[in-house]
């Protein structure tokens, strides 16, 4: 029987009968499209009695698997595609159905002619009447069943967050399925340029990596072995090899969507000779499952370490350091040691970032943080709060040991350090809590260092401190202080006081508005105690707003009730000065009060004349053009401002109170005094003297021309209706 003898027709059967009439022209007409047509698909027509004997084959069927018509009329269906792989129960299953004339349909894995695997769809249909036959039609579904079975249930694990390893492995087995010849194994490029074997699920644990894999790791490029004993790059893997029965090792690149080598995928099968086609589409899509799971955890860690660790020096940040200390805690209580937690903060690191840049700050951190986890030791738990806060929590570090642990660190971080362009020169306050005398959960020794940092900072900073119980209350009192400020900035709780300026002949010069405070408990509260607070708690800025507002208000009174103070002076912060919207601010208020520029100063201390602020500035040439006189503050007491004063509009200096106090007991104050007095007058700017409180203080600085005076011999800083009193008696006098 030929390929081209149609089915149609009843085949010549060993045991058949008598023949079957010759088809007339027309019948031979039909049977030859219909042999043609079935010669063209490329699936395998075979057409088998009740026995399973094949009668008749297609051309798709030679194409298919390689067997001319007369290798095939007479035999079975399964012993041509047969092979070592083949699911003889499957083959069964098939011939009973086949024998019993159902039709039926299965999967299974075939082999062509030359050995080579496919995948077979296998669909038996009973043609009808006595003789039992049967057409089976083979489809090669070997793209498919290679992307459902391995690319379905990969996704479906990428997609429910399976772990990298048991993906990899999942990988492995399922190209082991589809391939039974082949073994596979998936390693991973690390950072430092090793493989880590990831899944190897057919080979033993001892197979460890092929020796391929560093090569293709490093040339990015597929390395295929066809025969391991030949190999001599292979040597000492090939006894393992061959043990196994593995004959040949082909390995591939898994690269990421950027072309970065991420692992290694490895065929080693069981066959010498180079990877078939098939095995190549299989090394493909392994490949690309493989950059998928690789390139996710890489996606998973980056997002673990964003979460969980501070990007600019690696540590741990505030909460991985915490659940990273709940261990050696729990290791503490149940065998009871000695434990430190030190909170390192450094001092004036924003005048630092101000002055040096984010570059010089941000390297001077990174550096810190590499020498702070080398001193703390490798058991301690370093971590990374926020700005320029550093917490260690040190095991078996008794009180003795962890004060001998901050001076090492202080010392380290007084160290000069050269940090891009520049040298650096830093200092931190760092604040200890100990284990268990001062808390055993991680957020209460937090707190507890945090407040003996914040003690040691307000001693001058340089230093170390351990907790106390005081500093709770303090803390306690510190956080109903802030609460009691807030309020009473919303509610009016607080006051301004005025200290009259004088020139030295007695007239007015003006007057310093002074904020007061008067606790509703605690009674008044000095400036130098509240106004930090207010600075550390955000309340600066609108409470320098307030004070504007309220000595405008009250200057526009006095001048309405024809009360002659010709001006007021305000001493803003240095934050306050940052704010764009300051000169607008006090802009309206002028206007709303009607007040002429000239009636109100600001005063400014060194720190705003050196700010590197771009918008202080910026705000200082605006409020002068604006008819605002400045009045730098605590004049002499800094050494930088000389260089300063002829590039900011200063209208006035006012010499510090520090040195009025010495006139008559320090000779170099007096001569201070009298070179500033000088300085005033060369620059044609007027010099208020405060804090003047003798006779022979007044006398000394009126007869060496300070043309302003200001103190308690005069008067204290006084409410706005004992200010008016103040000014009728003098008036009156």
């Amino acid at each position: 029987m030929t390929a081209t003898d149609p089915p149609a027709a009843t085949p010549h059967m060993p045991d058949a009968g008598t023949p079957a009439p010759a088809p007339d022209a027309g019948q031979q007409q039909r049977m030859r499209q219909l042999s043609q047509a079935l010669d063209c698909s490329d699936n395998g027509v075979v057409l088998c009695d009740r026995n399973a004997r094949i009668h008749y084959i297609n051309e798709g069927f030679t194409r298919m698997f390689g067997h001319r018509p007369e290798e095939a009329v007479g035999k079975r269906p399964r012993d041509l595609i047969r092979g070592p792989h083949t699911e003889p129960a499957t083959l069964e299953q098939l011939g009973a159905r086949h024998r019993a004339g159902h039709a039926h349909r299965e999967d299974l894995l075939g082999y062509r002619k030359d050995g080579s695997p496919l995948w077979l769809s296998v669909v038996a249909t009973p043609l009808g009447g006595d003789d039992g036959l049967l057409v089976n039609v083979f489809t090669d579904i070997t793209a498919a069943k290679i992307h459902e079975v391995l690319s379905g249930k990969v996704l479906y694990a990428l997609v429910h967050e399976e772990p990298l390893a048991a993906t990899a492995a999942l990988v492995c087995r399922e190209i082991e399925r589809v391939a039974p010849d082949l073994l596979v194994s998936v390693a991973r490029h690390e950072a430092n340029g090793e493989l880590q074997l990831l899944a190897a699920p057919g080979l033993p644990p001892a197979f460890g990596i092929s020796a391929t894999c560093p090569l293709v790791a490093q040339r990015g490029r597929p390395v295929e072995v066809p025969d391991l004993g030949a190999d001599p790059a292979c040597g000492n893997c090939h006894a393992q090899a061959s043990a196994l029965g593995l004959r040949a090792c082909w390995s591939y690149p898994i690269r990421s969507t950027s072309g970065q080598v991420l692992g290694v995928l490895s065929f080693h099968s069981r066959h010498p000779g180079q990877p078939s086609p098939w095995h190549r589409k299989l090394a493909e899509l392994g490949q690309y499952l493989c950059a998928l799971a690789l390139e996710r955890e890489q996606a998973r860690s980056r997002m673990h370490r964003l979460a969980f660790y501070d990007v600019l020096t690696g540590l741990p940040n505030r909460v991985m350091f915490s659940a990273l200390c709940e261990q050696p805690l729990q290791l503490a209580e149940q065998q009871p040691m000695p434990m430190a937690l030190l909170f390192v903060d450094l001092d004036r690191f924003k005048r630092l970032n101000e002055s040096q840049g984010h570059a010089a700050a941000d390297g001077l951190l990174r550096d810190l943080a590499h020498h702070l986890q080398e001193l703390a030791g490798a058991e301690a738990v370093v971590g990374r709060q926020v700005g320029d806060e550093f917490v260690l929590l040190v095991p078996q570090c008794p009180q003795h040991r962890a004060a001998l642990l901050c001076e090492q660190l202080l010392a380290m971080i007084a160290a000069p350090r050269v940090v891009g362009s520049i040298t650096v020169h830093a200092s931190a306050s760092i604040g200890v809590a100990m284990y268990p005398e001062d808390g055993r959960g991680i957020d209460t020794l937090l707190q507890h260092a945090d407040l003996a940092m914040r003690r040691a900072k307000d001693e001058g900073g340089a230093r170390f401190r351990f907790f106390s119980a005081d500093m709770n209350r303090l803390a306690q009192e510190r956080l109903l202080l802030e609460a009691t400020l807030r309020d009473s900035l919303r509610h009016g709780g607080l006051r301004l006081h005025y200290q009259p300026q004088l020139h030295g002949d007695g007239g007015l010069y003006g007057a310093e508005a002074l904020l007061r405070w008067k606790h509703p408990h605690l009674g008044d509260i000095p400036p130098a105690r509240f106004v930090p607070l207010a600075e550390e708690c955000g309340l600066m800025t609108p409470l320098s707003y307030w004070v504007l507002e309220e000595a405008c208000r009250q200057l526009a009174d006095w001048h309405a009730r024809g009360i002659a103070v010709p001006r007021v002076a305000v001493n803003l912060s240095a934050s306050t000065f940052e704010q764009p919207g300051l000169v607008e601010q006090v802009r309206g208020l002028l206007q709303r009060h009607h007040l002429p520029a000239t009636a109100l100063v600001l005063e400014i201390t060194e720190g705003v004349m050196l700010s590197e602020q771009p918008q202080v500035p910026a705000n200082l040439h605006a409020l002068h053009a604006l008819g605002v006189q400045l009045s730098l503050d605590d004049f002499g007491t800094g050494y930088s401002s000389l260089s300063h004063l002829h590039r900011l509009p200063i209208s006035e200096m006012k010499l510090d109170r520090s040195f009025i106090g010495e006139i008559g007991h320090d000779p170099a104050a007096a001569a201070l005094i009298l070179s500033v007095l000088r300085i005033g007058e060369s620059l044609g700017k007027h010099v208020v003297a405060e804090g003047v409180e003798t006779e022979q203080q007044r006398r000394f600085l009126i007869d060496n021309g300070s043309p302003v005076l200001q103190g308690y011999l005069y008067a204290p800083a006084l409410p706005a209706d004992a200010f008016e009193r103040w000014l009728h008696e003098r008036a009156s006098t």
